[in-house]
């Protein structure tokens, strides 16, 4: 999994990026436990991330920041991006961010398409 890190804070808000390719829903499972094995990470408050599998179609999940995979899901069909994992990590930090937490998380996945 390749890791980018810290993208952005905001209001005590820290947010990184992590993505990877995967092939099924089994590949994407552990692709986040991987990156759940690093302390910080498991720690982290959400880990929202989305993936459009071109044999399974797209698959989402918002890990309590509702509405967030569906951001990460928009920006890899506009790309045209398939089969590829792309996790966006938050902790929180203390203040509510309201709308702008859903810019930061496309932010994020900006700079992780960028490297593509």
């Amino acid at each position: 999994m390749k890791q980018l890190g810290q993208i952005l804070t905001d209001k005590g808000s820290k947010y990184a990026v992590s993505g990877c390719p995967v092939s099924s829903r089994a590949e994407i499972d552990a692709a986040l436990a991987a990156l759940k094995k690093d302390r910080a990470y498991a720690k982290a408050t959400h880990n929202t991330w989305g993936c459009d599998l071109s044999k399974g179609g797209p698959i989402k999940g918002d890990d309590g920041e509702s509405g967030a995979g569906m951001v990460i899901l928009r920006m890899l069909m506009r790309d045209a991006v398939q089969d590829h994992l792309i996790v966006v990590t938050r902790w929180y930090g203390g203040k509510h961010l309201g709308g702008d937490r859903f810019r930061h998380v496309q932010t994020c996945v900006r700079v992780y398409l960028d490297t593509l």
